[in-house]
């Protein structure tokens, strides 16, 4: 007999109530304690903030163990898919359940090619805002208002139209990002081209001018599709928890997935390869790393190293690994010696991986630390790098957001609370106050 398919429950005594609370057990993980019951059968809620200990949900597609260091994508390892694969290729795997033939695959990046292209019409939307508008808020404004442009692709209960707005927003969120790096820089839109690959044609949108031809390097395009590939899913995390939530009223998709781009703005979540940058910065100079990794070790000073740990790994962050190759790949090509930032963080890898504090409180240096070198080293500035993970998330968010919607079980998100505010009591007269 499969472990799923053993039959559990968990007994719970509260007062003079005695509860039996069926047990789900999933493929790989821990069990998981139904209490979708608790309330009508125990007059009972349970009480976690930031839902650490809840699964809200039954999922197929990405699987996490903090513990060992593990990332799975309908199964396959991501190491194995980072380095073997491609970003159009894991998209497919993460929308359909199973790697594509040939034949499928050159489908599927037909399709998404031919939906690169921006409605003209959206031109002018972009000249709405300031000059100096932050990429992210373009990206959350532009994403939404989709769903003004394209009517023929937002009703959730057609499963073809649920395609289209699929293959639409992975298409074209790349060249939303793009145009919102050229309007911040003051420069002209670069339109797509559809002989370049996915990431190739996103640099030559970001980087090429009309003034003259834009070469793209084979190894700044295998980086970036790496970025793409290593950031399109996580699980269950706070933008993609979002997206879910957004969708369970029956929202249209491009109003999900710019719910699920104004959460991964936060600092705490797309902007950590951000502030990693920004320390690196704050550091200035490699002399003065042993400076701030004293600080770092100080409980008492609030300064902590951004980049090293993670919330979920325990032991190692297997993203990490890939994307550290990919960054001595890139710094080989373009070099350090003119970026006091570059050679800053090439040194603080090198102290924190030789000093055994961090090694035995598990601060090991994470993806965000090396994507934030591969950008920076590539060009972007600081406010391009959630946009550029919001671009390779969105796959994540719509594979989510189609499982949810074939899920018989999922209903409109309505956490309970613990309320600890005033009892009842009489309004009073404003001249008796």
């Amino acid at each position: 007999m499969n472990k799923a398919d053993t039959p559990k429950t968990a007994t719970l005594t509260y007062g003079d109530k005695t509860l039996e609370l069926p047990v789900h057990s999933p493929t790989i993980g821990p069990d998981a304690i139904d209490i979708t019951k608790l309330y009508a059968q125990g007059d009972i809620f349970t009480y976690d903030p930031g839902f650490t200990s809840t699964a809200a949900c039954r999922s197929t597609i990405t699987f996490i163990d903090g513990d060992k260091g593990e990332l799975l994508h309908r199964g396959y390892p991501i190491d194995q898919l980072a380095e073997k694969s491609h970003y159009l290729e894991v998209c497919y795997l993460l929308l359909y359940g199973e790697l594509p033939t040939g034949t499928q695959l050159e489908d599927f990046e037909r399709r998404v090619t031919q939906h690169t292209m921006l409605h003209e019409q959206m031109r002018g939307f972009f000249s709405g805002f300031r000059r100096d508008a932050h990429p992210m808020a373009i990206m959350v404004g532009v994403v939404g208002a989709m769903s003004a442009f394209y009517h023929d692709s937002t009703d959730i209960s057609d499963p073809w139209q649920r395609e289209v707005a699929s293959i639409r927003l992975i298409a074209k969120m790349p060249t939303i990002a793009a145009w919102a790096f050229k309007y911040s820089q003051g420069q002209p839109f670069v339109y797509p081209l559809n002989q370049l690959d996915y990431a190739s044609n996103f640099l030559n949108m970001c980087f090429s001018v009309p003034a003259e031809e834009y070469e793209i390097n084979p190894i700044l395009s295998r980086a970036m599709d790496r970025i793409f590939t290593l950031h399109a899913d996580h699980e269950q995390n706070a933008s993609t928890s979002t997206v879910r939530l957004a969708s369970s009223s029956g929202a249209n998709p491009f109003a999900c997935i710019a719910a699920g781009i104004a959460c991964l703005w936060g600092p705490a979540h797309g902007g950590a390869n951000q502030a990693c940058l920004e320390m690196l910065k704050e550091i200035g100079t490699p002399d003065k790393i042993p400076e701030y990794i004293a600080r770092a070790k100080d409980k008492n000073d609030p300064f902590r190293l951004m980049g090293f740990g993670h919330r979920v790994y325990k032991n190692f962050d297997p993203r990490a690994t890939v994307m550290k190759q990919s960054a001595d790949e890139v710094l080989e090509l373009l070099g350090v010696e003119n970026n006091p930032v570059l050679q800053v963080a090439k040194e603080l890898e090198a102290a924190a991986l030789a000093d055994p504090y961090f090694a035995d409180k598990k601060l090991f240096p994470n993806v965000d630390f090396y994507s934030g070198i591969i950008l920076e080293a590539m060009g972007f500035p600081t406010s391009m790098f959630t946009p550029i993970f919001a671009v390779s998330r969105t796959v994540g968010w719509i594979s989510q957001w189609k499982e949810m919607l074939t899920d018989s079980e999922q209903k409109i998100g309505r956490p309970r609370q613990l309320y600890m505010g005033a009892t009842l009591r009489d309004y009073v007269d404003v001249e008796s106050r």
